[in-house]
């Protein structure tokens, strides 16, 4: 499905950050839309309250209940009309060492630098405590950009990690300038680059970083966008401890186009880029030709060697009211050299718009989870995307999981139905604050023939949908716990255990009053037959939705747009890893830090009460249930 094109959609024209298509809008990432579109600049002064406290967690080893802070940074204290900038984590990783589970690594976007910056934590004690690990991405060879000695990077995120078979640990990071918007720098650059640790467990990394994919620009023509990594760990692959990345190219024809790149030198250097994106009748609707509107791309491997690339795509067409979307899956045999037709993983619905049923009109082009009820607080941008693995007990058994707002638990009787498309192009429905109706689920499609054909890529003649697959109504999900029938789930990942154990990690409201408070949490699910799914909760409390980042209202419009999970290397149990807003938010008391008057720390609400937050890091030693 594409929306949004111009009727010209094959004439050449700038993509900077304010001249994206409104399509290549829609897919851009969450934290690339949040830095580089022009509501990032927009920051408001809230009227606040503001009140003595300085609460106790504002460090590293914070603990609530049983979880366990991951960032250990001390919060800065910001001032009210940029919060968020200086203090917020978001969009999370995780990957353990296969030669010693007692190795964890996490990664996110980390802003204490003030922008958004490529910042990690490891573990060498098994997850008992972690430390930070900074990633020299302050510059890199400036070769690539003009010949000159250094490139300088205003901005980085979109980070993934993993592990070799050698005990390495690697780490990639997008990074990016601003251009003309918001500084006096015409460059508009952008580039991904892997670091390596080289046994030394996460704790440094080589300098600079390894180019990927480089894109020297000061016109604004080109972004990359949404990177995400994978190693070959299993010993005796063909392919072992070949390094993969996948990303995004926003390009100057309207276009969104996956590419790989592969290292055979432990990251030292990378292949040519690979599309990954190609032809399929699948992709009826191109913008220019094939499937040119993808995004969110996740590489994994099998066993025997195999490379598998799920993403998001939008080129399916449809009519009326409809507005499902498609999960495609593109295969590699021959070590990312080369890739297979995209075949259909499943399709699905995405999020509602925001605009539409939140109120909040601040910034176009998002979707979100919206309460029920007449609640406006949850704002915070939110998509549906695919996580991907294969059981390493079978390498024939590929399994997907992926969120669709219309699902099997969605209530049609009661009012939930596609409505085709807001003026923004974003989903639209009705029943999405009536409670009962409209709820957001994990849905999961396996393939047990290697990939190339998905039980959510079956049409099912005796349904109604009018799709390429499986009508996603018919589609199992793991969200199986009674609570979880009318209620919201969203942000997944996945990871096997070394037995076959599937383990599910995602953000849930089927707790307490979570689903009309825009409280949540986060949970668990496994599965051994991938049939029945059990769930424990994460969290040991409900989160109050995100204020960093916020709307004019005080209200966070950012809070990441994925998680990640990581499963130990032998056992039952997992690392999930979410972003976490039960730290209050600190200020300078307004009187204070002036002449003769010492500053001193209050918290504070915006004008309707709401107590501001943090956004911090937090984990959970998880036995899969």
């Amino acid at each position: 499905m594409v929306v949004g094109t111009s009727g010209n959609a094959h004439t050449p024209r700038a993509v900077a950050s304010t001249q994206l298509t409104t399509l290549q809008k829609r897919l851009l990432s969450g934290f690339a839309s949040a830095e580089l579109l022009p509501s990032a600049t927009k920051q408001p002064t809230d009227n606040l309250n503001y009140f003595p406290g300085h609460p106790s967690d504002q460090c590293g080893g914070s603990r609530l209940g049983q979880n366990l802070k991951v960032n250990q940074n001390c919060l800065n204290v910001t001032d009210a009309n940029l919060q968020g900038r200086g203090q917020a984590n978001n969009e999370t990783a995780a990957a353990i060492d296969p030669t010693n589970g007692r190795h964890i690594l996490m990664s996110a976007n980390d802003y204490r630098r003030g922008d958004g910056n490529c910042y990690g934590d490891y573990s060498v004690n098994g997850g008992v405590s972690f430390a930070d690990t900074t990633i020299p991405m302050g510059f890199t060879r400036g070769t690539a950009f003009g010949g000159v000695a250094r490139e300088y990077w205003q901005a980085g995120g979109d980070t993934s990690v993993a592990w070799d078979t050698k005990g390495n640990a690697y780490f990639n990071c997008m990074v990016f300038m601003r251009g003309p918007a918001v500084t006096n720098n015409p460059d508009q650059s952008s580039a991904v680059y892997m670091f390596r640790s080289t046994q030394n467990n996460g704790a440094s990394w080589n300098f600079p970083g390894r180019p990927v994919v480089e894109q020297y620009d000061t016109t604004g023509t080109i972004l990359l966008d949404k990177p995400y990594m994978t190693v070959d760990n299993h010993v005796g692959s063909p392919f072992q401890d070949r390094v993969y990345v996948t990303w995004t190219l926003f390009n100057a024809v309207g276009q969104a186009l996956i590419y790989e790149a592969h290292s055979s030198d432990y990251g030292q250097s990378f292949s040519a880029p690979v599309l990954v994106t190609g032809t399929s009748a699948l992709c009826t609707a191109s913008v220019v030709s094939g499937c040119d509107a993808s995004t969110f791309s996740d590489p994994f491997t099998g066993s025997d060697g195999n490379l598998y690339v799920v993403y998001a795509n939008f080129n399916n067409a449809v009519t009326g009211s409809e507005n499902f979307n498609q999960i495609l899956l593109s295969k590699s045999t021959d070590g990312g050299v080369s890739f297979s037709a995209p075949v259909l993983v499943g399709d699905y619905y995405d999020l509602p718009d925001c605009d539409t049923y939140q109120g909040d009109t601040q910034d176009p082009f998002r979707s979100c989870v919206p309460e029920k009820g007449s609640g406006t607080l949850s704002v915070f941008r939110a998509t549906n995307y695919p996580s991907g693995g294969v059981n390493p007990t079978n390498p024939s058994q590929v399994v997907v999981t992926y969120g669709s707002y219309i699902n099997k638990y969605s209530n049609e009787s009661n009012g939930c139905a596609p409505a085709g498309f807001a003026a923004d192009f974003n989903n639209a429905f009705t029943g999405v604050k009536t409670a009962g109706a409209c709820n957001n689920k994990i849905l999961l499609s396996v393939s047990k023939d290697a990939g190339a054909t998905f039980t959510g890529g079956v049409f099912n003649p005796l349904g109604t949908f009018t799709g390429a697959g499986a009508d996603p109504r018919t589609m199992p999900v793991v969200n199986q716990a009674p609570g979880q029938k009318l209620t919201d789930q969203w942000w997944q990942w996945e990871a096997f255990t070394s037995s076959g154990k599937l383990a599910v990690s995602y953000f849930d409201r089927q707790y307490g009053n979570d689903e009309t408070s825009a409280y949540m949490d986060f949970s668990l699910s496994g599965s051994s037959n991938l049939t029945t799914f059990g769930t424990t909760r994460a969290t040991s409390s409900s989160m109050p939705p995100p204020t960093q980042f916020p709307n004019s209202l005080g209200h966070g419009v950012f809070f990441g747009d994925y998680t990640g999970l990581a499963t130990d290397v032998n056992g039952n149990t997992a690392w999930p890893v979410w972003m976490d807003t039960r730290s209050p938010d600190v200020f300078i008391c307004p009187g204070t830090g002036v002449t003769g008057v010492a500053p001193l720390l209050c918290e504070a609400t915006n004008a309707d009460g709401t107590l501001l937050n943090d956004q911090d890091i937090f984990t959970q030693h998880t036995n899969i249930p």
